[in-house]
């Protein structure tokens, strides 16, 4: 008999990543899209609205911004600027230029005499771009509710006020205690690297209260050291259980870096969202997502097999006919089971063959790396 040779997916040779209201409405008006309903269940949310509070300020905002085009037009460079008021759930227009009031107010809006024109804020705010701001500066904006540029400023630099001037900037300063920062999202199936250079796969996002974890295969965590993303740094490893298990978690650190319940599927299409870790059994249709080879899917031939690697075993894991290759280590193993939501399974842990010519790949399970940990799936 020919014997198949077992590929650890990581370590030296690594794995990346794993893997797979409604509202009665006038006869005339137009239909409430899918997306349009999201919107307002999430300013339900956010902003405390009742559905009808909710639907009041969408049809408030509708005239809202229908006035402030013509009035907009009509003002020409008398124009200062406008915002909608949620108290009033009407549109306050600015204006240069008090004889203009009476004009506004015929329109259905509010007026207010101010100083500076819209024009003359956005080359206020244009002249900023002259010349590279300090570092201290982290921002600046056309600030209609005191009709000024305002610059953020972090700490206390004399400098800020220094660049403002030597442009002829006009400018009212704020200081802030917190830079901004960009933010990158965490996605199943993604490339991470540590920085000893090796590369894995991320499995899935998970929590204990405040703490966020990333959870990936243990051969990948067994090598320690700082772990990024696609996006900078994520953390350093916080547990690894290998062998006999296949699972590790790294400490979500980086403020910068959003957890999702999303797992990649590469050039298969969009991100799909998980929303359990409901285990399947043995022939069931499975997908994995892998920084090496994408997303790949095939069938469950086992729900409990023993993979032995040259450094010891892994027990109780599913064996599969989807390939994988060295990268997609810890990468995400979804089903959908019922058709209609998608399940966390488990972590690439290896196997044999390819993506090429086919093969044979074993998945630490999910459910027990989760128990373990004492943590909670993140879900889409």
């Amino acid at each position: 008999m020919k014997r198949a040779t077992l590929v650890r997916m990581g370590s030296t040779a690594l794995l990346t990543a794993g893997l797979a209201m409604a509202m009665a409405m006038p006869a005339n008006a137009a239909p409430v899209t899918s997306d349009a309903k999201e919107i307002q269940a999430a300013l339900q949310r956010d902003l405390g609205l009742t559905p009808q509070q909710a639907e009041s300020r969408a049809q408030q905002e509708k005239v809202a911004w229908s006035v402030e085009k013509t009035v907009r037009i009509a003002l020409g460079s008398d124009f200062a600027g406008s915002r909608f008021d949620a108290k009033s759930g009407k549109l306050v227009v600015d204006v240069a230029d008090a004889s203009r009031v009476a004009e506004v107010r015929a329109n259905g809006a509010e007026a207010r005499v101010v100083e500076n024109s819209e024009a003359e804020l956005n080359a206020t705010a244009s002249k900023l771009s002259q010349k590279s701001a300090p570092k201290s500066v982290t921002g600046w904006r056309v600030d209609a509710a005191t009709n000024a540029v305002v610059v953020s400023v972090y700490g206390n630099d004399a400098a800020a006020t220094t660049w403002a001037k030597s442009l002829g900037a006009d400018v009212r300063f704020e200081h802030v205690s917190v830079r901004p920062q960009t933010y990158w999202d965490l996605i199943g199936g993604q490339a991470i690297r540590t920085s000893s250079g090796s590369r894995c796969s991320l499995g899935f996002n998970a929590r204990s209260g405040s703490a966020r974890y990333v959870i990936t295969a243990g051969h990948c965590t067994e090598l320690g050291g700082t772990w990024s993303g696609s996006g900078g740094t994520i953390g350093g490893v916080s547990g690894t259980s290998f062998p006999t298990n296949d699972y590790g978690r790294i400490t979500v650190s980086s403020s910068s870096a959003v957890q999702t319940g999303l797992v990649d599927r590469y050039s298969s299409g969009s991100d799909v969202r998980v929303t359990g870790s409901s285990a399947v059994g043995n022939g069931a249709a499975v997908c994995r997502s892998g920084s090496t080879t994408g997303w790949h899917c095939g069938t469950v031939s086992s729900t409990n097999a023993t993979v032995c690697y040259q450094q010891g075993c892994v027990s109780q894991t599913f064996r599969t006919n989807v390939c994988a290759e060295p990268g997609d280590s810890g990468g995400s193993l979804v089903s959908s089971p019922s058709g209609s939501t998608v399940q966390a399974q488990g972590l690439t842990s290896g196997g044999s063959g390819n993506c090429s010519s086919g093969g044979t790949t074993y998945y630490q399970k999910i459910n027990e790396a989760l128990s373990a940990y004492g943590l909670s799936l993140v879900t889409g």
